[in-house]
């Protein structure tokens, strides 16, 4: 190894522990928010782009009140057909519902899923990940009605 190699290698190293010791002097003594993410973690997720929605005319269901609206009271199965790759169901309601869906690829497992309206108004946003033709339940708790929207974000 040359000595221009060996200078660089060790340049490379100072600078690694260099990082190092910043990287942990500025940490947080907090426990953090598990909700919250940080800054850089979004503009590299804004890089990649986010996943498309489900195209609401692909979605039909026996409580469809029209295309992408359905109305129920206590059961609803929605069919998804095969959206030709990874897509997200987006589903929208300003009441509470209970979604019960299998979890995308070949695993044998069913995920349910009661969403709550946000704090803030915007209402409860259920977002479930499909991959191919599928059947997804919907439960509308207690005595009255629910309406969903087949949403595209």
């Amino acid at each position: 190894m040359s000595g221009r190699q060996k200078a660089v290698l060790g340049l490379l190293a100072v600078l690694l522990v260099a990082l190092f010791v910043v990287a942990v002097g500025a940490g947080r003594d907090d426990r953090g928010d598990p909700g919250a993410r940080h800054g850089f973690v979004d503009r590299l997720g804004a890089l990649g782009g986010e996943r498309s929605a489900v195209d609401p005319a692909r979605v039909s269901a026996d409580c469809a009140d029209e295309a992408g609206r359905l109305e129920f009271s206590g059961n609803c199965v929605v069919r998804v057909a095969d959206p030709g790759g990874l897509r997200t169901l987006v589903l929208r309601s300003a009441a509470r519902f209970t979604v019960v869906a299998p979890a995308p690829g070949d695993a044998d497992l069913t995920i349910r899923d009661e969403v709550e309206p946000a704090a803030d108004g915007t209402g409860a946003v259920a977002k479930i990940a499909v991959d191919q033709a599928t059947e997804v339940g919907l439960v509308c708790p207690g005595l009255g009605g629910c309406t969903v929207v087949v949403a595209t974000s």
